[in-house]
């Protein structure tokens, strides 16, 4: 292929997009303009619409104003279809009747019929009932007048008329249900886009308040029995908040961010939650009161972004699970990095599966509750596995499996 080729078809497209972009009135104008001139064009004469075949008469001004008539309106075609149509039609209808000879224009019938079956949104019904009832009186007249066709005429005629109307009608259904289906895909869109938005806050909102106020707790409490020690609890409630605040930050950034502007961004880039932030977790739900052992297991790789927040999720989830649920048992959280994939393993001790909850929490079921439902549907949008449950001997575990995509370059 030479290298004017794509020179040449980008000329070439410029002004088809050009075109494009007009308004429909300026194309359909042109078009009707088109259609009135070649009805002049003597090697056209035998191309048209034709029903009666009563003697010709000899071409006069009202003939031309009758050509006019059946092409120029044609500029209203998807504006005013069911008018287009009405004034075609009746400058047709009168220039077979009086019997001037075939052109081309009077194929713009033909596609005031499409249009009028491709556009009107209104008394649809009554149109077509009303151009049926004229072509029959049409066809009556044309008989008076000497016609020498027959019933048979007429009605292939008629049948090709409604064909027309019937092509244009089809386009109107399917348009229609492409913009159904659209619609619907834009719906489905945008409650996924609200589900996940609702998820994301749940996670932020859910693990720092749970923490802030398990830590304002024990602030509390050494207030009274060790004042001293009361200042690491109130440090540790304002790092908790300063943390949330960065999460809110970033999430609302994604929200703000179009295309690739959300993850191309350093800065928001430094805010996201990764699993380099894990052990900000795990210190979190230690100065909660939380007993935490933190082990990882081989290589820590490059990631993209939606594997790693999953990842980031799963341990915060299962660590805010353990503070509301848990308070006091020890937990354990086991990352493994493997080549094709991230295993998180976080066990939580406990005398039942079900620990009894403070009274202000609700009591968790066995499969989770709104977060591991939300945490399941997240993981499953990577290709992950998540499961949740009790332990025979007593306590929760959260295990997950996430496909380790590499991170775009």
């Amino acid at each position: 292929m030479s290298p004017q080729a794509p020179c040449s078809r980008a000329l070439l497209r410029a002004p088809l997009d050009w075109w494009e972009e007009r308004d429909a009135f300026l194309k359909d104008g042109v078009l009707a303009l088109l259609l009135a001139l070649l009805a002049f064009v003597p090697t056209l004469s035998n191309i048209g619409a034709q029903i009666g075949d009563l003697p010709e008469r000899p071409a006069s001004a009202l003939g031309v104003g009758l050509i006019l008539a059946q092409t120029l309106p044609l500029a209203a075609r998807r504006r005013w279809p069911a008018g287009c149509l009405a004034v075609v039609a009746g400058a047709f209808a009168a220039y077979q009747a009086l019997g001037f000879a075939t052109t081309f224009g009077s194929l713009g019938l033909y596609l005031a019929l499409y249009s009028a079956g491709a556009h009107q949104v209104r008394f649809r019904r009554g149109l077509a009932g009303v151009v049926s009832a004229g072509y029959a009186v049409l066809a009556l007249v044309l008989d008076r007048l000497g016609s020498p066709q027959g019933i048979a005429d007429y009605l292939a005629f008629y049948l090709t008329l409604a064909a027309f109307r019937l092509v244009g009608s089809t386009v109107r259904t399917r348009r229609a249900e492409e913009e159904q289906r659209r619609r619907l895909a834009a719906e489905v869109a945008a409650a996924a886009e609200r589900a996940r938005i609702a998820s994301e806050l749940h996670d932020v909102v859910t693990h720092h308040v749970t923490a802030m106020v398990v830590q304002a707790d024990a602030a509390q409490f050494l207030l009274t029995s060790a004042p001293d020690k009361a200042g690491e609890g109130l440090s540790a409630v304002s790092d908790t908040g300063r943390r949330a605040l960065t999460e809110l930050r970033y999430l609302l950034g994604v929200l703000e961010a179009t295309g690739e502007s959300a993850s191309a961004d350093p800065a928001r880039a430094d805010l996201a939650p990764t699993l380099g932030r894990l052990g900000d977790l795990v210190e979190q739900a230690r100065r909660s009161g939380q007993p935490v052992e933190f082990s990882e297991q081989g290589e820590r790789r490059a990631r993209s972004v939606d594997v790693e927040l999953a990842a980031y999720r799963v341990v915060q989830e299962a660590l805010t699970n353990a503070m509301k649920y848990a308070a006091g048992q020890t937990t354990r959280v086991l990352v493994r990095h493997g080549e094709e994939r991230i295993e998180i393993k976080v066990t939580t001790d406990g005398p039942t599966a079900s620990p009894a909850p403070a009274p202000a929490l609700r009591k968790r079921s066995p499969a989770g509750g709104r977060g591991l439902a939300g945490l399941r549907a997240r993981v499953r949008m990577v290709n992950g596995e998540l499961g949740a449950g009790p332990r025979p001997e007593g306590g929760f575990v959260v295990h997950a499996t996430i496909p380790s995509h590499p991170a775009p370059e």
